[in-house]
């Protein structure tokens, strides 16, 4: 009996092992394939390249990846598994999950162009015509050698793929890694966040919303999640339960790798505190919002133009592609695209007070109710922005606030030093110093 034992231990262990992986496998090969169908669709890089960067850690490295250049779409298969993500035009890419593929691509996408306009004959900030000089007040000279400790990719300044910088609403600086340039679109991971806190004031502005309103959401008037409101979502203070661990089968890896209606999982989280009582950073929250901000349309289509017409074409954010999931929503937690230049500018309309060429394009109090301290957040965050109140950044600035994304994704907005700067990057934690990244970028103004 105990030899029969010891033979069957052997099974037992793999069999669990299998099972254990399998909970896995839809994130190991749903992240490879999503990450790199937007890599080589929308942000216009290499498989090699994302293979050899940013896909290349713990399970993911192990993936097989084919990817179809004719259809768009990406296969990452690991072990007995696999996960396909598909193009959709001018919307980006997503999973195939919980939904047909044919319903998936078939819903009511309207394209909306970007500016049909020569960015290089129109000047900065709408379009590319630097002026011929900089403005006074800030040590070019260091700067540069900031750049170049930046851009070193070598400990405690590794993995930037670029950076860029305005000061007094001039582009100053602007410097990319090898293999990578002003025409790549990056990722935003987190930073997304930051653009549905823009596109809530938007439709707050047209009076489609009001923040301090209870969500209605049916399935929560039976207990006490009734009393949320979208302010509390947009301050993480929601009290819905919620782990965004994302080294595990956690709440925010199985929403983005494993579920077709992302908002639907989040809504379904219970609650664990009363709101407003507890602060805690939730992707789920954020796309629980987008899934809000598309009910207030009276029809789909006319919800996937809002974002072009009323945000990126008014700051000539012309190359941004918002992705969505498989039910339809934008993914306001994660997947955004832009160039550098582009999230600049997103930088520059929180830096002046959501006023565009004169036009007051966000509420006049939003960028100032977007900086209060989240209660229970201990002055580290807004609405979905955080912030410097709480000294994470020595030697900056109190006023800093940023959007922060998954791998060192940057926009820090410093309006005492009327200060705008992106860095993008493929760093894992500890790899990339952003506190004296930033310091030494802020002592270069005089």
């Amino acid at each position: 009996m105990k030899k029969r034992i010891l033979l069957l231990l052997p099974v037992l262990i793999i069999g669990a092992g299998l099972i254990y992986i399998g909970t896995l496998a839809p994130i190991i090969t749903g992240y490879a394939a999503k990450n790199l169908a937007s890599g080589i669709f929308v942000a216009g890089r290499t498989q090699e390249s994302l293979e050899n960067e940013d896909l290349n850690f713990s399970f993911i490295r192990f993936n097989k990846n084919k990817v179809d250049y004719d259809k768009k779409e990406v296969t990452s298969r690991f072990l007995f598994w696999k996960s396909k993500a598909i193009f959709i035009d001018g919307f980006g890419c997503t999973l195939v999950r919980d939904f047909k593929e044919d319903e998936i691509r078939n819903r009511p996408y309207r394209i909306v162009p970007p500016v049909n306009i020569n960015p290089d004959t129109i000047p900065w900030p709408m379009g590319d015509l630097l002026a011929d000089t900089l403005p006074s007040g800030i040590d070019m000279e260091r700067l540069t050698r900031e750049l170049d400790t930046a851009l070193s990719n070598t400990l405690p300044m590794k993995g930037t793929f670029a950076v860029a910088i305005a000061y007094k609403n001039q582009l100053v600086a602007e410097r990319y890694r090898e293999g990578f340039s002003s025409e790549n679109l990056f990722l935003s991971w987190s930073m997304a966040k930051s653009i549905t806190n823009a596109l809530t004031g938007i439709m707050v502005q047209k009076g489609m919303l009001d923040i301090n309103n209870e969500t209605g959401i049916p399935d929560w008037q039976s207990d006490g999640r009734k009393d949320i409101t979208l302010a509390h979502l947009l301050n993480m203070t929601s009290g819905l339960e919620w782990n965004e661990d994302y080294g595990s089968n956690s709440d925010v890896n199985k929403m983005l790798f494993k579920k077709g209606d992302m908002a639907a999982f989040a809504m379904a989280k219970p609650m664990e505190y009363k709101p407003d009582e507890y602060w805690e950073y939730s992707s789920g929250t954020t796309n629980l919002a987008c899934k809000l901000l598309r009910d207030a349309f009276n029809d789909d289509a006319n919800y996937y133009t809002f974002p072009r017409q009323e945000l990126f074409n008014r700051i000539g954010m012309n190359s941004a592609i918002f992705e969505v999931d498989p039910s339809g929503t934008f993914i306001g937690s994660s997947y955004l695209y832009a160039t550098m230049r582009d999230y600049v500018r997103f930088g520059l309309l929180y830096l002046n007070k959501g006023i565009w060429n004169e036009e007051q394009i966000l509420p006049d109090y939003w960028t100032d109710f977007t900086a209060v301290p989240a209660s229970a957040s201990e002055g580290a965050y807004g609405a979905f922005f955080w912030l410097n109140r709480d000294d994470t950044y020595p030697g900056v600035p109190v006023d800093m606030y940023c959007c922060r994304g998954h791998d060192g994704q940057f926009i820090y907005i410093i309006p005492s030093k009327e200060l705008v700067v992106v860095r993008t990057g493929f760093s894992k934690s500890g790899e990339f110093d952003s506190k004296n990244f930033l310091k030494g970028i802020v002592e270069t103004i005089e």
